[in-house]
């Protein structure tokens, strides 16, 4: 068996936060195994796409990124295609991709270096999609090096989900729900306090159902004030609750811990009733918006994200406005939107036919835009809130040899929010500072550091 030449390892990680936190536990296990990670992909002797499967947008994405990531690297790296793609369609991939040396799931993430070695010195492309280990603590789940902005991190306290929205790919991807032992969790969190993470970012496919794979009613308030009474200067922003088991207990708990930031980000899909119903989900219009009161009575200074989705079964034009009407309602901090994909071994599948389906997607695409438009002018008139006022900024990124950063506020998730451009000297990236928010300028906030 031959030796491996060149162990740079050059990996890029596609879809949600969850795959990135994946990609940093596959890099930490491969670093163990005497890799070292490159950005410069013409270096690299292995590259590793991980890759999203959840919708066809993001599916078509990824084998996009496989096939441009192949033509750049040395002819002689070996590629590997892991994530939700590999997990989903290991044997179609395997035989229709020769461009790849292996397929690699995403369960058993413990096992990317003796199958990464394996390809290398055999030099035969191979396939493995793992199942769980059965011993939780077993999983290799350290990060030495994140993938996201400075001073920011995902810290994931669960895996799969037990919802079936019957639109949904993601338990045929990821299993049912898994939670992570929370002496694990609060290890990570301990360790990202220690090297300086300013913001924890707690993601799972459903926060308020962790621990209930094990325990009657789950143990998420429990394990977030565990982790917000971690001693150290960090905040916590909780990314993702489903609306239908909203824990009413998080906002007490959000009055006594300061360091959880007023941020909701609640998934709500839509508001029509027969389409949640469809959707198989268990609210409905007067459900949600009674939701949002109660937050935003409960804690004023709420900032709320939904997501909403378009042209899903029983949504006609009637069911639409509707879904406008609870938008304006809402009044929403921020939205994200999508068009509905019918994915194979999903409920909702066999309920529309691809003819039917080609159909509606433009329909769905025209109204996607009418609500992002609605959006777009409730976010404006959202954001006025916030000038003239003192925030806590995490500065991302500085610009050369100017007196300017690009942050965030606490009403600013990573990656999905507006921005906040802040004038002031000596401003490190992955550093907090007190700033003066001056103007709105789309979706961003100006700001200026407030020198002591």
């Amino acid at each position: 068996m031959s030796e491996i030449k060149n162990r740079k390892l050059y990996i890029e990680s596609l879809g949600c936060a969850k795959n990135q936190v994946d990609s940093e536990v596959i890099a930490e296990n491969l670093r163990q195994d005497g890799w070292s990670v490159t950005e410069d992909i013409s270096e690299a002797g292995l590259v590793i796409v991980n890759t999203c499967g959840f919708i066809e947008s993001a599916k078509q994405q990824s084998l996009d990124t496989v096939f441009q990531l192949r033509k750049l690297a040395p002819k002689d790296a070996k590629l590997i295609i892991g994530g939700c793609l590999a997990q989903r369609y290991s044997d179609d991939l395997f035989e229709s991709i020769p461009e790849a040396d292996g397929i690699f799931g995403n369960r058993d993430l413990g096992q990317i270096a003796s199958f990464a070695d394996n390809i290398m010195k055999k030099g035969k492309r191979s396939e493995l999609v793992p199942q769980y280990p059965e011993d939780l603590h077993a999983e290799f789940d350290q990060r030495s090096r994140l993938l996201g902005w400075p001073g920011s991190a995902y810290l994931k306290i669960s895996e799969g989900c037990n919802h079936r929205c019957h639109y949904c790919a993601i338990p045929v991807i990821r299993g049912d729900l898994r939670s992570r032992p929370e002496d694990l969790i609060l290890a990570d969190a301990h360790a990202l306090v220690d090297r300086g993470i300013k913001e924890i970012n707690v993601i799972a496919q459903d926060l308020a159902a962790y621990g209930m794979d094990t325990t009657p009613g789950g143990r998420f308030l429990e394990l977030l004030e565990k982790i917000a009474d971690i001693p150290g200067d960090f905040r916590i922003r909780l990314l993702y609750i489903h609306p239908d088991i909203f824990p009413m207990g998080l906002l007490d708990l959000m009055k006594r811990q300061p360091k959880i930031l007023h941020y909701f980000d609640i998934p709500m899909q839509h508001a029509n009733a027969r389409v949640l119903k469809a959707m198989g989900r268990t609210g409905n219009p007067e459900i949600y918006y009674n939701l949002i009161c109660k937050i935003r009575e409960a804690l004023p200074d709420a900032v709320i994200r939904t997501t909403l989705m378009l042209g899903f079964l029983e949504e006609d034009d009637d069911a639409f406005e509707e879904l406008c009407a609870f938008v304006r309602r809402c009044r929403f901090d921020w939205m994200g939107s999508f068009t509905y994909s019918r994915e194979e071994d999903t409920p909702a599948y066999s309920l529309r036919t691809e003819e039917e389906q080609k159909k509606m997607e433009p329909v769905a695409r025209r109204r996607q835009k009418k609500l992002e438009k609605i959006q777009e002018q409730i976010t404006a008139e959202q954001l006025q809130k916030f000038v003239g006022n003192q925030y806590e900024v995490l500065i991302e990124e500085k610009f050369k040899d100017e007196d300017l950063a690009i942050g965030r506020i606490y009403s600013q998730a990573p990656d999905v929010d507006g921005q906040t451009v802040v004038m002031g000297t000596d401003l490190v990236p992955g550093q907090l500072y007190r700033c003066g928010i001056r103007k709105v300028a789309g979706v961003d906030l100006d700001a200026v550091k407030i020198d002591d």
